[in-house]
C-alpha cells in the first residue's frame, strides 16, 4: 500500500511540475505594452480574407464593446470609418496602408487596432451548419509604431451543437439553420463572441491584452 501511495504521489509531482513548465512557457512578453501604456485605440475598418463581403462592417460593428470594458476609449467607429469616406478611402487594405504619422495627426490615439479577418459566415456541412468568426488583432503604438500586442481567436456556432442521432433530421435541420443564419447574418452575433475572447484581458487569458485606465479594476 505504501509502496502504490508513494508511486502515486511522485506521479502527481511530475504530472505538477508538467503543467508547470508548461504556463511558463506561455508567459506572454508585455513589456512593450506596459512601456506604451495606451489608454485610446482607433480601431481600422478590418481586412476581410474571407468570402463574405459584408464581413468587416459586422465584424467592426461588434469591437468597441469588449475594449470599452476591459478599460480604453475607443474613438467612435462610424465617425471614424465616414473621415476615411470622407478622404476616399473606402477599402480596409487602403486605411490599413495610412501612415501612423497621418493618424496621429488626424485622430490622436495612443494605439491602433489592425483586424483581419479569416473566417466568417455559415458553412453547410454533412449533418449541421456552422457559422465560424476567426480574428486577428495586432495593436501598434501610435506614437512610436512599435507593435505592443497581437492577439487571435475564433468563435462558432456549432460549439454547443449535438447531433440528434437521425441522419435525416439532422440534415433538414442544417439546412434550416443555414437558411435561418444566411438570412439574419449570426456572423455579427458570433464575431461579438470572438471579439470579447480576443480582448479577454490578462490574466484571465494569458496572452490577452492588458487592462486599460478605465477598467474598474485599473490600478
Amino acid at each position: 500500500m505504501n509502496n502504490k501511495f508513494t508511486a502515486l504521489i511522485t506521479m502527481l509531482f511530475a504530472l505538477f511540475m508538467l503543467v508547470g513548465c508548461a504556463t511558463n512557457e506561455k508567459n506572454y512578453d508585455y513589456a512593450a505594452f506596459k512601456e506604451s501604456k495606451p489608454s485610446s485605440i482607433l480601431v481600422l475598418l478590418p481586412t476581410n480574407h474571407s468570402n463574405e463581403i459584408n464581413a468587416s462592417y459586422g465584424v467592426l460593428s461588434q469591437i468597441t464593446l469588449p475594449l470599452a470594458e476591459a478599460g480604453y476609449y475607443v474613438f467612435p467607429v462610424n465617425l471614424t470609418n465616414e473621415v476615411f469616406k470622407q478622404n476616399g478611402l473606402t477599402i480596409a487594405d487602403d486605411i490599413h496602408a495610412v501612415p501612423l504619422t497621418k493618424l496621429q495627426q488626424t485622430f490622436h490615439p495612443d494605439a491602433v487596432l489592425y483586424l483581419n479577418i479569416t473566417n466568417y459566415g455559415t458553412n453547410y456541412q454533412i449533418i449541421k451548419s456552422d457559422t465560424r468568426v476567426t480574428l486577428e488583432a495586432k495593436l501598434v503604438d501610435a506614437r512610436t509604431a512599435s507593435v505592443i500586442w497581437t492577439g487571435t481567436a475564433s468563435a462558432s456556432s456549432s460549439e454547443n451543437q449535438q447531433s440528434n442521432g437521425n441522419l435525416i433530421g439532422s440534415l433538414l435541420t442544417a439546412a434550416i439553420t443555414q437558411i435561418s443564419d444566411t438570412v439574419r447574418d449570426r456572423s455579427v452575433s458570433i464575431s461579438g463572441l470572438a471579439a470579447a475572447r480576443l480582448f479577454t484581458p490578462h490574466p484571465i487569458k494569458y496572452d490577452g491584452i492588458l487592462y486599460g485606465p478605465y477598467a474598474n479594476n485599473a490600478k
